[in-house]
């Protein structure tokens, strides 16, 4: 079984990525967990509402999360697709789901994804990660500890640096 980064731990992944959007739904085991692409969750919807195992999305860069944004409960993993090192549109889709709309699932980075990119994925809500292939895991979990500050506000720091410090100080002056 493959392994992620999920929750900054290396972690098994269960979940069975669907590759073709077009065509009849694949054959899947009753309680499989799988990752439907877009097109295929839009035309196929109430099929897969009806099976027993979980069920998560794959956005593509061209992907509206709007569109999906009232199927959110419905997802055990949003999988957003970086199909290339300098992509970032996948980026601003992990924080208008989490941000706008909400989402507290599983938030997965996919496709090309780089050691580098971690902190900064984490930091627009991304908490599980698949790396490129020949990726060492563990070498890129360091990533997410690189840094212990950062200045802009972020998913899971929404006040900037110069906000905590002004905050910070007006707590030690009126403690004196």
């Amino acid at each position: 079984m493959a392994q992620i980064i999920k929750d900054r731990s290396l972690v098994n992944d269960h979940w069975r990525l669907l590759e073709s959007a077009a065509g009849p739904l694949p054959e899947l085991t009753p309680a499989e967990d799988v990752i439907v692409p877009f097109a295929l969750w839009r035309a196929e919807r109430d099929a897969f509402r009806r099976r027993a195992g979980r069920i998560g999305v794959w956005l593509k860069p061209e992907d509206d999360p709007a569109l999906i944004a009232e199927d959110l409960p419905l997802f055990g993993v949003v999988a957003v697709e970086f199909p290339k090192l300098a992509d970032g549109r996948g980026y601003s889709t992990g924080r208008l789901l989490r941000e706008r709309y909400g989402y507290r699932g599983e938030l997965r980075a996919i496709g090309d994804v780089w050691r580098d990119q971690l902190h900064f994925l984490w930091r627009c809500g991304f908490n599980a990660f698949v790396l490129r292939p020949g990726a060492d895991l563990q070498e890129a979990l360091a990533a997410l500890h690189e840094f212990s500050e950062a200045y802009q506000a972020s998913v899971e720091q929404p006040l900037p640096l110069f906000r905590r410090r002004e905050a910070a100080s007006a707590e030690s002056r009126e403690a004196f």
